[in-house]
């Protein structure tokens, strides 16, 4: 007996430790949050130390947060480099000003600081012509639900639509949509031909032949005097009605060699006067 005791001690054993219960653990930290860690743990050196080379790793790591910022303010007409650049600006000041002892976490405090300078900024440097505050506003609100509504119908929305999503009265909708007129003005030089590869200004910065035309004309008067009137009409009909040598000889009744010199003559006369 005591043999088949000590037989089945090991097995015996092997069990009781399987069905007893296991001591517990405390799970292992997440990435995510090994990674919040980390980065409260360089918030912390850079409010302690204001290295240089600290500031510039938390730009990096949060920079996608001030892409994200940007997304949320994008607009067709605004270029999204724009308001990268401004939501950037405001991430840098979220990070010289943040104080790790408060226990905000760092993302909560860092996006109002981004939209602030972003609603400043369409508030006061996007605006061709700046109307009252209220009505940019309320444009700017119009304008967020109508990029919203377009999307999601595929079509633009139409007033009724605007005022029940933004809680406006369709008076108040007009008004907004039409202070959005003065958020972009359109360049004097740009073409109103849409298809029209050249712009504007391209076109009437061009010399106009015109004006020398007339001067040339007005000289030309007076150099004719010199001449006799038959050879000044010789001269009128080759230079000006374009008349070959021998139209003009049929017109006169004269040969083409006499019209050839009397035209070689009365050219040489003129030389001579405009030199004079």
């Amino acid at each position: 007996m005591s043999v088949q005791h000590h037989a089945l001690d090991g097995p015996l054993q092997q069990a009781v430790a399987r069905s007893a219960p296991r001591s517990r653990r405390s799970p292992a930290p997440s990435r995510t949050e090994a990674s919040a860690a980390r980065d409260q743990a360089l918030l912390a050196r850079y409010a302690a130390t204001r290295d240089p080379a600290l500031r510039d790793a938390l730009v990096q790591r949060y920079l996608p947060l001030a892409r994200h910022a940007a997304q949320h303010y994008a607009r067709p007409r605004e270029p999204f480099d724009d308001l990268l650049q401004i939501a950037s600006i405001g991430l840098l000041k979220a990070i010289d000003r943040y104080d790790p002892q408060l226990g905000t976490a760092f993302a909560s405090y860092a996006m109002p600081t981004m939209h602030g300078d972003l609603r400043r900024h369409f508030r006061d440097r996007s605006w061709a012509v700046r109307p009252p505050r209220d009505l940019q506003e309320l444009a700017l609100r119009v304008e967020r639900v109508a990029t919203e509504l377009l999307a999601a119908l595929g079509r633009a929305p139409t007033v009724q639509q605007l005022a029940e999503h933004t809680g406006l009265s369709i008076e108040a909708v007009l008004e907004a949509r039409q202070a959005l007129c003065a958020h972009t003005a359109a360049s004097l030089s740009a073409s109103p031909d849409e298809d029209e590869p050249h712009p504007l200004a391209g076109r009437l910065g061009q010399v106009d032949r015109g004006y020398a035309d007339v001067e040339h004309r007005a000289t030309l008067e007076k150099l004719m005097r010199c001449l006799t009137r038959r050879e000044r009409e010789i001269v009128q009909l080759r230079l000006q009605e374009d008349l070959t040598q021998h139209e003009i000889g049929q017109r006169l009744g004269l040969s083409q060699m006499h019209v050839s010199r009397v035209l070689r003559a009365s050219l040489a006369k003129l030389r001579e006067a405009a030199a004079g």
